[in-house]
Protein backbone atom coordinates (compact mmCIF):
# COMPACT_ATOMS: atom_id res chain seq x y z
CA UNK A 1 0.00 0.00 0.00
CA UNK A 2 1.26 3.37 -0.97
CA UNK A 3 2.09 5.63 2.16
CA UNK A 4 1.06 9.68 0.74
CA UNK A 5 3.13 12.38 2.49
CA UNK A 6 1.67 15.39 4.29
CA UNK A 7 1.43 18.37 2.21
CA UNK A 8 3.77 20.32 4.53
CA UNK A 9 6.44 17.96 4.18
CA UNK A 10 6.13 17.84 0.40
CA UNK A 11 6.14 22.09 -0.22
CA UNK A 12 8.97 22.04 2.91
CA UNK A 13 11.45 19.99 0.24
CA UNK A 14 10.69 22.56 -2.70
CA UNK A 15 13.46 24.96 -3.28
CA UNK A 16 10.52 27.48 -4.34
CA UNK A 17 8.98 29.66 -1.82
CA UNK A 18 5.42 28.69 -1.51
CA UNK A 19 2.97 31.45 0.35
CA UNK A 20 -0.36 30.14 0.89
CA UNK A 21 -2.80 33.11 1.54
CA UNK A 22 -6.60 32.84 2.47
CA UNK A 23 -9.52 35.41 0.00
CA UNK A 24 -8.52 38.23 2.00
CA UNK A 25 -4.66 37.37 1.31
CA UNK A 26 -3.74 36.73 4.73
CA UNK A 27 -0.94 34.32 5.15
CA UNK A 28 -2.18 30.76 5.75
CA UNK A 29 1.29 28.82 5.43
CA UNK A 30 4.95 29.65 4.59
CA UNK A 31 7.14 26.47 3.25
CA UNK A 32 10.64 26.49 4.22
CA UNK A 33 11.90 28.20 1.52
CA UNK A 34 9.74 30.90 2.03
CA UNK A 35 10.58 31.06 5.55
CA UNK A 36 14.39 31.72 4.53
CA UNK A 37 12.99 34.68 1.28
CA UNK A 38 11.90 36.55 3.66
CA UNK A 39 13.43 36.05 7.17
CA UNK A 40 9.97 35.11 9.12
CA UNK A 41 8.63 31.82 9.96
CA UNK A 42 5.69 30.53 9.73
CA UNK A 43 4.90 30.96 12.98
CA UNK A 44 5.60 35.03 12.71
CA UNK A 45 3.29 35.41 9.32
CA UNK A 46 0.40 33.68 10.44
CA UNK A 47 -2.65 35.51 9.50
CA UNK A 48 -0.68 39.22 8.31
CA UNK A 49 -1.57 40.89 5.23
CA UNK A 50 0.57 39.45 2.27
CA UNK A 51 1.20 43.57 2.11
CA UNK A 52 3.76 42.80 5.17
CA UNK A 53 6.31 40.73 3.43
CA UNK A 54 5.94 42.14 0.15
CA UNK A 55 6.55 45.83 1.59
CA UNK A 56 4.13 47.50 -0.68
CA UNK A 57 5.33 46.40 -4.10
CA UNK A 58 2.65 47.47 -6.44
CA UNK A 59 3.61 45.14 -9.39
CA UNK A 60 3.10 41.56 -7.35
CA UNK A 61 0.69 42.69 -5.28
CA UNK A 62 -1.84 43.88 -8.39
CA UNK A 63 -1.18 40.41 -9.73
CA UNK A 64 -2.62 38.98 -6.17
CA UNK A 65 -5.15 41.52 -6.34
CA UNK A 66 -6.42 40.73 -10.05
CA UNK A 67 -6.02 36.89 -9.39
CA UNK A 68 -8.40 37.53 -6.48
CA UNK A 69 -10.86 38.77 -8.16
CA UNK A 70 -11.11 36.89 -11.83
CA UNK A 71 -9.78 33.66 -10.07
CA UNK A 72 -7.48 33.38 -13.19
CA UNK A 73 -3.92 31.79 -13.07
CA UNK A 74 -1.49 34.58 -13.37
CA UNK A 75 2.55 34.11 -14.19
CA UNK A 76 4.62 36.73 -14.27
CA UNK A 77 8.55 36.92 -15.29
CA UNK A 78 11.87 38.56 -14.05
CA UNK A 79 9.79 40.51 -11.06
CA UNK A 80 11.54 42.78 -8.50
CA UNK A 81 11.38 42.80 -5.25
CA UNK A 82 12.71 44.53 -2.35
CA UNK A 83 13.03 42.89 0.92
CA UNK A 84 15.07 44.19 3.64
CA UNK A 85 17.21 41.40 4.65
CA UNK A 86 18.02 40.74 1.08
CA UNK A 87 17.68 44.01 -0.85
CA UNK A 88 16.20 44.26 -4.95
CA UNK A 89 15.98 40.33 -5.89
CA UNK A 90 14.40 39.40 -9.10
CA UNK A 91 11.83 36.56 -9.13
CA UNK A 92 9.35 33.97 -11.61
CA UNK A 93 6.15 33.91 -9.69
CA UNK A 94 3.13 32.46 -10.09
CA UNK A 95 -0.42 33.01 -8.79
CA UNK A 96 -3.36 31.04 -8.76
CA UNK A 97 -6.48 30.12 -6.98
CA UNK A 98 -6.74 26.51 -5.23
CA UNK A 99 -10.14 25.24 -4.57
CA UNK A 100 -10.83 23.26 -1.12
CA UNK A 101 -14.22 21.16 -2.21
CA UNK A 102 -14.06 19.56 1.30
CA UNK A 103 -13.91 22.32 3.21
CA UNK A 104 -16.07 24.63 0.34
CA UNK A 105 -13.24 27.41 0.90
CA UNK A 106 -10.64 28.42 -1.73
CA UNK A 107 -6.95 29.95 -1.17
CA UNK A 108 -4.82 31.80 -3.20
CA UNK A 109 -1.04 30.26 -3.94
CA UNK A 110 1.98 32.15 -4.15
CA UNK A 111 4.98 30.45 -5.96
CA UNK A 112 8.05 32.61 -6.05
CA UNK A 113 11.86 31.47 -7.53
CA UNK A 114 14.55 33.71 -6.91
CA UNK A 115 16.38 34.19 -10.31
CA UNK A 116 20.01 34.46 -8.50
CA UNK A 117 20.79 30.55 -8.57
CA UNK A 118 20.96 30.53 -12.39
CA UNK A 119 22.90 33.65 -12.08
CA UNK A 120 25.12 32.43 -9.62
CA UNK A 121 25.58 28.83 -11.65
CA UNK A 122 26.09 31.48 -14.95
CA UNK A 123 28.94 33.30 -13.02
CA UNK A 124 30.34 30.28 -11.72
CA UNK A 125 30.54 28.60 -14.98
CA UNK A 126 32.27 31.95 -16.17
CA UNK A 127 34.71 31.82 -12.94
CA UNK A 128 35.59 28.52 -13.92
CA UNK A 129 36.71 28.80 -17.30
CA UNK A 130 38.87 32.22 -15.76
CA UNK A 131 40.23 29.88 -13.43
CA UNK A 132 41.54 27.43 -15.96
CA UNK A 133 43.12 30.16 -18.14
CA UNK A 134 44.72 32.05 -15.76
CA UNK A 135 46.28 29.18 -14.03
CA UNK A 136 47.65 27.68 -16.95
CA UNK A 137 48.95 31.43 -17.96
CA UNK A 138 50.57 31.52 -14.32
CA UNK A 139 52.38 28.07 -14.46
CA UNK A 140 53.63 29.29 -18.28
CA UNK A 141 54.78 32.82 -16.45
CA UNK A 142 56.89 31.26 -13.32
CA UNK A 143 59.47 29.23 -15.96
CA UNK A 144 61.00 32.37 -17.56
CA UNK A 145 60.43 34.72 -13.96
CA UNK A 146 62.99 32.29 -12.68
CA UNK A 147 65.40 32.28 -15.62
CA UNK A 148 65.32 36.04 -15.45
CA UNK A 149 65.61 36.15 -12.04
CA UNK A 150 69.19 33.61 -11.85
CA UNK A 151 70.15 35.58 -15.02
CA UNK A 152 70.08 38.94 -12.73
CA UNK A 153 72.28 37.05 -9.72
CA UNK A 154 74.97 36.17 -12.06
CA UNK A 155 75.06 39.51 -13.58
CA UNK A 156 75.20 40.49 -9.93
CA UNK A 157 78.26 38.87 -8.92
CA UNK A 158 80.02 40.17 -12.23
CA UNK A 159 79.48 43.92 -11.20
CA UNK A 160 82.06 46.02 -9.33
CA UNK A 161 79.37 48.97 -9.27
CA UNK A 162 77.61 49.47 -6.20
CA UNK A 163 74.90 51.71 -8.88
CA UNK A 164 74.54 48.96 -11.17
CA UNK A 165 74.17 46.48 -8.44
CA UNK A 166 71.05 48.21 -7.51
CA UNK A 167 69.20 48.02 -11.08
CA UNK A 168 70.46 44.28 -10.80
CA UNK A 169 68.44 44.18 -7.04
CA UNK A 170 65.69 46.19 -8.66
CA UNK A 171 65.20 43.10 -11.47
CA UNK A 172 65.46 40.56 -8.63
CA UNK A 173 62.89 42.04 -6.42
CA UNK A 174 60.36 42.41 -9.53
CA UNK A 175 60.96 39.08 -10.28
CA UNK A 176 60.08 37.75 -6.95
CA UNK A 177 57.19 39.94 -6.51
CA UNK A 178 55.27 38.72 -9.94
CA UNK A 179 56.40 34.95 -8.91
CA UNK A 180 54.46 35.68 -5.58
CA UNK A 181 51.55 36.69 -7.82
CA UNK A 182 51.87 33.83 -9.68
CA UNK A 183 51.74 31.82 -6.94
CA UNK A 184 48.59 33.16 -5.54
CA UNK A 185 47.14 33.28 -9.09
CA UNK A 186 47.43 29.19 -8.63
CA UNK A 187 46.16 28.68 -5.47
CA UNK A 188 46.89 26.56 -2.70
CA UNK A 189 48.02 23.11 -3.64
CA UNK A 190 47.11 22.48 0.22
CA UNK A 191 43.89 19.65 0.00
CA UNK A 192 41.54 20.61 2.92
CA UNK A 193 41.93 18.97 6.03
CA UNK A 194 38.38 18.85 7.51
CA UNK A 195 37.50 18.14 10.88
CA UNK A 196 34.70 19.05 12.90
CA UNK A 197 34.50 22.94 14.40
CA UNK A 198 32.80 25.35 15.88
CA UNK A 199 31.90 27.95 13.27
CA UNK A 200 31.94 30.71 16.37
CA UNK A 201 35.50 29.92 16.99
CA UNK A 202 36.42 30.41 13.75
CA UNK A 203 34.63 34.04 13.66
CA UNK A 204 36.02 35.16 17.31
CA UNK A 205 39.57 34.08 15.87
CA UNK A 206 38.92 36.65 12.93
CA UNK A 207 37.47 39.46 15.32
CA UNK A 208 40.53 39.01 17.82
CA UNK A 209 43.04 39.13 14.44
CA UNK A 210 41.30 42.34 13.38
CA UNK A 211 41.02 44.00 16.44
CA UNK A 212 44.96 43.88 16.69
CA UNK A 213 45.01 46.21 13.70
CA UNK A 214 42.13 48.77 13.75
CA UNK A 215 40.88 51.22 16.48
CA UNK A 216 38.11 52.03 18.69
CA UNK A 217 36.44 53.74 15.94
CA UNK A 218 35.46 50.35 14.13
CA UNK A 219 32.98 48.68 15.90
CA UNK A 220 32.81 44.61 15.33
CA UNK A 221 29.65 43.10 16.83
CA UNK A 222 28.57 39.01 16.71
CA UNK A 223 25.17 38.16 16.56
CA UNK A 224 25.39 34.28 16.70
CA UNK A 225 22.75 31.25 16.93
CA UNK A 226 24.34 29.42 19.39
CA UNK A 227 22.52 26.24 18.64
CA UNK A 228 24.52 25.73 14.57
CA UNK A 229 25.99 22.28 14.99
CA UNK A 230 29.85 21.86 14.42
CA UNK A 231 30.80 22.31 10.50
CA UNK A 232 33.24 19.27 8.98
CA UNK A 233 35.32 21.96 6.99
CA UNK A 234 39.11 22.98 7.23
CA UNK A 235 39.42 25.42 10.10
CA UNK A 236 42.91 27.37 9.21
CA UNK A 237 41.04 27.78 5.20
CA UNK A 238 38.13 29.37 7.07
CA UNK A 239 39.89 31.67 8.76
CA UNK A 240 41.93 32.79 6.06
CA UNK A 241 37.53 33.06 4.22
CA UNK A 242 36.36 35.87 6.60
CA UNK A 243 39.78 37.28 7.93
CA UNK A 244 40.32 38.77 3.87
CA UNK A 245 36.46 39.24 3.64
CA UNK A 246 36.56 41.55 7.01
CA UNK A 247 39.39 43.54 5.63
CA UNK A 248 37.92 44.29 2.60
CA UNK A 249 35.14 45.92 4.71
CA UNK A 250 37.66 47.43 7.11
CA UNK A 251 39.52 49.45 4.26
CA UNK A 252 35.96 49.82 2.51
CA UNK A 253 35.06 51.67 6.27
CA UNK A 254 38.69 53.57 6.02
CA UNK A 255 38.81 52.02 9.62
CA UNK A 256 35.51 53.26 11.38
CA UNK A 257 31.96 52.28 11.17
CA UNK A 258 30.83 48.65 12.14
CA UNK A 259 30.95 45.37 10.97
CA UNK A 260 28.27 42.69 11.97
CA UNK A 261 29.38 39.06 12.05
CA UNK A 262 26.11 36.90 11.97
CA UNK A 263 25.27 33.27 11.79
CA UNK A 264 21.78 31.62 10.99
CA UNK A 265 20.60 27.97 10.01
CA UNK A 266 19.03 27.98 6.76
CA UNK A 267 17.32 24.84 5.11
CA UNK A 268 16.72 23.41 1.81
CA UNK A 269 19.78 24.88 0.37
CA UNK A 270 21.48 24.18 -3.34
CA UNK A 271 24.82 24.18 -3.81
CA UNK A 272 26.82 22.90 -7.17
CA UNK A 273 23.78 21.62 -8.09
CA UNK A 274 23.60 19.15 -4.92
CA UNK A 275 20.67 19.45 -2.11
CA UNK A 276 21.18 19.70 1.55
CA UNK A 277 18.19 19.83 3.71
CA UNK A 278 20.18 21.89 6.35
CA UNK A 279 23.10 24.35 6.31
CA UNK A 280 24.59 27.64 8.02
CA UNK A 281 24.94 31.02 6.60
CA UNK A 282 27.55 33.23 7.56
CA UNK A 283 27.13 36.85 7.19
CA UNK A 284 29.56 39.46 7.01
CA UNK A 285 27.69 43.23 7.09
CA UNK A 286 29.51 46.32 6.70
CA UNK A 287 27.74 50.29 7.22
CA UNK A 288 30.00 51.13 4.19
CA UNK A 289 29.50 52.86 1.08
CA UNK A 290 28.75 49.99 -0.73
CA UNK A 291 30.54 47.98 -3.84
CA UNK A 292 30.13 49.73 -7.25
CA UNK A 293 27.38 48.55 -9.30
CA UNK A 294 29.67 47.58 -11.96
CA UNK A 295 31.72 45.36 -9.92
CA UNK A 296 29.16 43.26 -8.35
CA UNK A 297 28.99 40.72 -11.30
CA UNK A 298 31.79 40.24 -11.39
CA UNK A 299 34.08 41.07 -7.77
CA UNK A 300 34.80 37.67 -7.45
CA UNK A 301 36.05 36.85 -10.55
CA UNK A 302 40.27 37.40 -10.77
CA UNK A 303 42.48 40.38 -11.31
CA UNK A 304 38.92 42.71 -10.93
CA UNK A 305 39.37 45.19 -8.36
CA UNK A 306 38.15 48.52 -7.00
CA UNK A 307 41.54 50.25 -5.19
CA UNK A 308 44.09 51.05 -7.17
CA UNK A 309 46.47 49.45 -5.01
CA UNK A 310 44.80 46.14 -5.20
CA UNK A 311 45.45 42.96 -7.18
CA UNK A 312 42.40 41.69 -7.97
CA UNK A 313 43.24 38.48 -6.44
CA UNK A 314 41.44 38.43 -2.79
CA UNK A 315 37.75 37.49 -3.40
CA UNK A 316 38.95 35.25 -6.13
CA UNK A 317 40.92 33.13 -3.49
CA UNK A 318 38.21 33.34 -0.87
CA UNK A 319 35.73 32.10 -3.47
CA UNK A 320 37.95 29.29 -4.41
CA UNK A 321 38.86 28.27 -1.15
CA UNK A 322 34.66 28.39 0.05
CA UNK A 323 34.60 25.86 -2.76
CA UNK A 324 37.06 23.41 -1.60
CA UNK A 325 35.40 23.14 1.40
CA UNK A 326 32.00 22.38 -0.22
CA UNK A 327 30.76 26.02 0.39
CA UNK A 328 29.34 29.10 -1.89
CA UNK A 329 29.21 32.86 -1.85
CA UNK A 330 27.40 35.78 -2.52
CA UNK A 331 27.08 39.44 -1.97
CA UNK A 332 24.26 42.40 -1.71
CA UNK A 333 25.09 45.79 -1.55
CA UNK A 334 24.30 49.27 -1.37
CA UNK A 335 25.46 52.20 0.32
CA UNK A 336 25.16 51.89 3.95
CA UNK A 337 24.98 47.89 3.61
CA UNK A 338 26.66 45.25 2.24
CA UNK A 339 26.44 41.26 3.16
CA UNK A 340 28.71 38.90 1.81
CA UNK A 341 27.18 35.52 2.64
CA UNK A 342 28.89 32.52 2.55
CA UNK A 343 26.95 28.92 3.23
CA UNK A 344 28.34 25.50 3.79
CA UNK A 345 26.44 22.35 4.22
CA UNK A 346 25.62 20.84 7.81
CA UNK A 347 25.19 17.57 6.23
CA UNK A 348 26.22 15.33 3.67
CA UNK A 349 24.03 15.57 0.14
CA UNK A 350 21.03 14.48 -0.85
CA UNK A 351 19.35 12.83 -4.50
Amino acid sequence: MTTLLPCQDIIDSLTTAIVVMDNELRVNILNSAAEVLFGMSQRQASSIPIQALLHGDCELLAGLSRVQKTGQELIEREVKLYLPSKGDIVVDCSIKVVENLDMEQSYILLELAQLDFQQRISRDESLHTQQQVLRGLAHEIKNPLGGLRGAAQLLERQLDSDDLKEYTAIIISEADRLQNLMTRMLGSHHQPEHTSVNIHEILQRVRQLTFAEVDNRLVIKGDYDPSIPELHVDFDQLVQIFLNIVKNAVQALHGAGQIILRTRAVRNISIDQKRYRLGVCIDIEDDGPGIPKDLQESMFFPLVTGRAEGTGLGLYLVQNLIQRNKGMVSCISQPGRTVFSVIFPLEQARG
